[in-house]
């Protein structure tokens, strides 16, 4: 009657079912899949169904019979099969979810029926389901693990480096009757353009002008350098390919420009005044904040290389089998990240806050050593690294329950704003953008669990000087 496809196991509502054992077997596939075998007595079956057509009595108008008086056997005629499969829908997967508690099991996918639903009333149904679950570490250690210890200092030098992108952030241009010197800003009107060794249509010269500044070639700064006001430059570049432009994509186009304006850069004192129009008393004042900044941003990469270091040897220490749809998701993840690494450099996670398993893999794209190898051995490493991955999620997660971690709506919203103020955006887009992305905030909410296990972990480590 049902085939393994029309058995909503997704329904995560649990009922109030009877004490009693549902679970008959279950059956060690692997350590990550398992048979399980349940049994649903027929007296619940039977109960949900008369309760079921009763609601349906009293909420259906029958002709010729009062609301509700209609004779139980006429509804059971016009309603029982749709009812029956309601019940099936309902109960099957309240009777698994209460299964997978007896069996102490945590699943990582969907059943999938063994053999489809064989239902007669006023008979038991028994089930044959196959799922992956996570798999049980055997005595989890993850105390006591040793780091090395990693100073942090801030030099003057680095404190002076930002103080001048501050300085270069104040700066304001002014117009100047000079010759173009480094760092001005130069404003110019295009004159002419053509095709080298072509006659330029007059529909092509304007597609090269319209596309402006984007065609200009990478040494126009050393060409301009020296040159005045009213001084006509020319200029040759190869059109890119990326423009995919009809008629000169690939092509040399030769470019005459003239030198409008000339402005020169400014750079504003850096003293007190300076500090005051940041929001500091003083430049002493600016500097410790600076400095402060520098010194928190070294210390959380250093502790992130720490929690790398205590996760790599908490999962050598811990050997174990994996899902192998976990496994399999995994790698698919990498090897999409691999074919976006170029854009992934111009596309960023908005949140600035990245997943907290890339510590175990900081470098994103391939090495020039790896561009060099095979695709067998790149798919093996990405094997590898996708195997690591996966068991320090589950490390992850395991240490999470056994300390109680869990995270909280207060904290869930005070990591939103924070990433709202340092994107200077409204809450309101920072949860929308999880939500399209990750259709939910669960992602994010992961992310935040992550963080405060790993922060148990380098609590309870054992920090030792580095050489």
């Amino acid at each position: 009657m049902f085939d393994k496809v029309s058995v909503l196991f997704y329904i995560k509502i649990l009922i109030n079912i009877e004490e009693e054992q549902l679970l008959q077997a279950v059956e060690d596939i692997s350590p990550t899949k398992k048979r399980l075998r349940i049994e649903i007595p027929s007296d619940i079956i039977e109960k949900e169904i008369k309760d079921s057509l009763e609601r349906v009595r009293q909420n259906t108008n029958f002709p010729g019979f009062r609301p509700g008086k209609a004779p139980i056997s006429l509804v059971e005629k016009r309603f029982g099969k749709k009812v029956e499969a309601e019940v099936l829908e309902k109960i099957i997967p309240e009777f698994y979810s209460k299964a997978l508690k007896e069996a102490d099991l945590n699943p990582v996918t969907i059943p999938a029926l063994d053999e489809g639903v064989d239902f007669k009333r006023n008979n038991p149904i028994n089930l044959s389901l196959t799922v992956e679950v996570m798999p049980k570490i055997e005595k989890l250690e993850y105390s006591n693990i040793q780091t090395r210890e990693i100073a942090v200092n801030v030099d003057e030098a680095e404190v002076e480096d930002s103080l001048k992108k501050l300085q270069g952030g104040k700066a304001i241009y002014e117009v100047a009757e000079k010759e173009v010197g480094k760092d001005d800003l130069v404003n110019f009107d295009y004159i002419d353009c053509e095709i080298v060794g072509e006659k330029t249509p007059q529909t092509i010269k304007e597609q090269i002008l319209k596309m402006g500044k984007e065609i200009l070639p990478m040494d126009i700064e050393e060409k301009l350098i020296g040159k005045k006001k009213g001084e006509i430059i020319e200029l040759s570049t190869t059109v890119d390919e990326r423009f995919r432009s009809k008629g000169i994509a690939g092509k040399t186009v030769k470019i005459k420009v003239m030198i409008k304006e000339v402005k020169q850069k400014t750079l504003p004192a850096i003293d007190d005044e300076f500090a005051k129009d940041i929001g500091f008393e003083n430049i002493s004042g600016l500097k410790e904040k600076i400095k402060e900044n520098i010194y928190k941003v070294k210390k959380e990469q250093a502790a992130k290389i720490q929690k790398a270091e205590i996760l790599r040897k908490i999962i050598e220490t811990h050997n174990f089998e994996v899902p192998e749809t976990m496994l399999k998701n995994e790698l698919e993840s990498l090897k999409t990240q691999e074919k976006m690494s170029d854009a992934r450099d111009k596309i960023k996670d908005p949140s600035e806050v990245h997943h907290d398993l890339e510590i175990l893999d900081p470098q994103s794209g391939l090495s020039k050593q790896e561009e060099g190898k095979g695709k067998e051995d790149i798919s093996s490493e990405l094997k590898e690294r996708a195997l690591k991955r996966v068991k320090a999620s589950i490390i992850i997660d395991a240490i999470g329950k056994k300390e109680g971690v869990a995270v909280t709506e207060n904290e869930l919203k005070d990591r939103i704003h924070l990433i709202a103020e340092r994107l200077s955006a409204k809450p309101e887009a920072v949860m929308n953008f999880y939500i399209l992305k990750d259709g939910s905030l669960e992602g994010l909410k992961h992310i935040i669990y992550e963080e405060k296990v790993l922060d148990i972990l380098l609590a309870k480590a054992i920090s030792e000087k580095g050489e």
